[in-house]
C-alpha cells in the first residue's frame, strides 16, 4: 500500500490551456501577487490549510526513542486525521537529529509553506525548547503531546466533575508523570500565567515523577521540574505516588502501566476520578478501578469508555487557527477549545465525560470556538492600545 496518505489534484490537468495555466506562463501571476502581498499565499496556495506534522522520532508513543524514520507511520496516521475530521492537509516531517537547534533551524527554513507546525513526539525537555523558540515564526507551533493532551483531560475533568457533583475549585489532583504531557496539564489546571473567565483553577495539585512527590527539598530536579512548583505543591508534601494518593479527588496518570493498585483507589477521597491515560497499559486497568471505588475512569485506550483522546482536540484547534489566521495557539484559545469539547457532551454521565474520538461534528464546533477566541483576544488589545492611547492624550 505504500503508506497511508497521497498527495491530490485539486484540477485536472488535461489540455494545454490548463497546463499553461497551473504551470509556466500562468502560474508567474500569483508568484508576483504573492511577492507584492505575502498574505495573499494564504488563498492562492496550499498554506491556508496545510501545516507541517514534525518530528524526530523520540518519543514516540509507548516505544520511546525509535528514531525518524520509524516514527514515520504515526504521522502518517496523524496527517489521515487531520484530513478526516478537520479537512485540514497535513505533511509528514520527520528530522534526523537530536539537537534542539537543528529542529528549530529546519522548521524556520520550511515553515513559509506552512500556515501551522504540529509538533509530535518530541521528548522532553528539548520539545519545550523547541516550541518556544519558534513562537515568533508568525504561524501556530503547538506541541500536541503537551497541550493537545492538557485540553482533553480538562474538557474530561470539567464534565467529571459534574458526574460526581463537586466542583473543579474543590479538587485535590494527583499527576503522576511529569514530563511534556504531565507538565501542560498541570498548568491547565492550576491556570499558570492565566487571566481568564473560562479558567477555573484546581484547589490543590502534586505532581509524581518516577522518584515520587516533586517538591523543593529535592536536590535531582531539572528546570522543568522546578517550574512545576511555582503552581504545585506548596506545601512541599513528599512520598512515593501511593502516599501522595490518598485523600485525592483526582488521579491523573500520563506516566506508564500498572503504577496504582486497587488499594490506592480506595485510599482517594469519596467518589474518585481516575484518568488512567498510559497507552498501551494504563496505570491501573479500568474495571479494577471501578471495583476499587473509583466513580469515574478514563483511559488513553479506544477499548474502553471515555478515551482521552487528543483527536478530539487538535484538528479543530488547527482548523480554527488557519481560519483566523492566527500566529499562535494562546492559553485563551486553548481553554475554548477545552470548553468546547466539554460542552459536546449535553448530559455527562459516568460512562460519557467526554465525545466519542469519531465523532466528525466535534472539530468544527473546536474550531469555532477556537476562531472566536482569536476574534475576542485581538479585540480587547485593541481596546486596551485605544484606552492607553486615550489615557496618554488626556495626560
Amino acid at each position: 500500500m505504500q503508506g497511508k496518505i497521497e498527495m491530490v489534484n485539486k484540477v485536472p490537468v488535461d489540455s494545454k490551456e490548463k497546463l499553461s495555466l497551473v504551470y509556466s506562463p500562468g502560474v508567474a501571476q500569483p508568484c508576483l501577487e504573492i511577492e507584492k502581498d505575502p498574505s495573499k499565499a494564504y488563498d492562492m496556495t496550499m498554506k491556508g490549510n496545510t501545516i507541517a506534522v514534525v518530528t524526530n522520532g523520540t518519543a514516540v508513543l509507548g516505544l520511546g526513542d525509535i528514531g525518524p524514520l520509524a516514527s514515520l507511520p504515526v504521522m502518517e496516521g496523524k496527517a489521515m486525521l487531520f484530513k478526516k475530521f478537520a479537512n485540514v492537509n497535513a505533511v509528514p516531517i520527520c528530522i534526523d537529529s537530536n539537537n534542539t537547534r537543528h529542529i528549530i533551524e529546519t522548521i524556520r527554513r520550511i515553515s513559509p509553506s506552512f500556515g501551522g507546525i504540529n509538533l509530535e513526539d518530541i521528548k522532553a525537555p528539548e520539545s519545550f525548547e523547541v516550541e518556544e523558540k519558534l513562537q515568533d515564526l508568525g504561524i501556530p507551533v503547538f506541541h500536541d503531546d503537551q497541550h493537545g493532551t492538557a485540553i482533553v483531560t480538562l474538557a474530561a475533568l470539567e464534565n467529571a466533575a459534574k458526574v460526581v457533583g463537586k466542583k473543579i475549585s474543590d479538587l485535590k489532583v494527583v499527576i503522576n508523570g511529569a514530563g511534556a504531557a504531565g507538565i501542560a496539564i498541570a498548568k491547565l489546571l492550576r491556570c499558570f500565567h492565566i487571566d481568564s473567565e473560562l479558567c477555573n483553577t484546581v484547589k490543590q495539585l502534586i505532581v509524581c515523577d518516577s522518584k515520587g512527590a516533586i517538591h523543593r527539598f529535592r536536590q535531582d530536579l531539572n528546570k522543568a521540574k522546578t517550574e512545576l512548583l511555582k503552581y504545585s505543591n506548596f506545601d512541599d508534601i513528599g512520598g512515593s505516588i501511593h502516599d501522595v494518593i490518598q485523600g485525592a479527588d483526582v488521579f491523573i496518570g500520563v506516566s506508564k502501566g500498572n503504577v496504582i493498585s486497587e488499594e490506592d483507589i480506595k485510599n482517594m477521597a469519596s467518589d474518585p476520578i481516575v484518568f488512567a491515560m498510559a497507552n498501551p497499559e494504563p496505570e491501573i486497568m479500568p474495571d479494577k478501578a471501578i471495583a476499587a471505588g473509583a466513580a469515574v475512569v478514563g483511559t488513553g485506550r479506544s477499548d474502553f469508555d471515555n478515551q482521552i483522546n487528543n483527536v478530539l482536540a487538535f484538528p479543530g484547534i488547527f482548523k480554527g487557527a488557519l481560519m483566523a489566521r492566527a500566529k499562535t495557539i494562546s492559553t485563551e484559545m486553548k481553554l475554548a477549545a477545552a470548553h468546547a469539547i466539554a460542552t459536546a457532551v449535553e448530559n455527562p454521565t459516568k460512562d460519557m465525560v467526554i465525545p466519542n474520538a469519531l465523532d466528525t461534528s466535534l472539530a468544527d464546533k473546536v474550531a469555532e470556538a477556537v476562531e472566536q477566541a482569536v476574534y475576542d483576544e485581538v479585540k480587547m488589545k485593541k481596546d486596551i492600545a485605544e484606552a492607553d492611547a486615550e489615557y496618554d492624550a488626556l495626560g
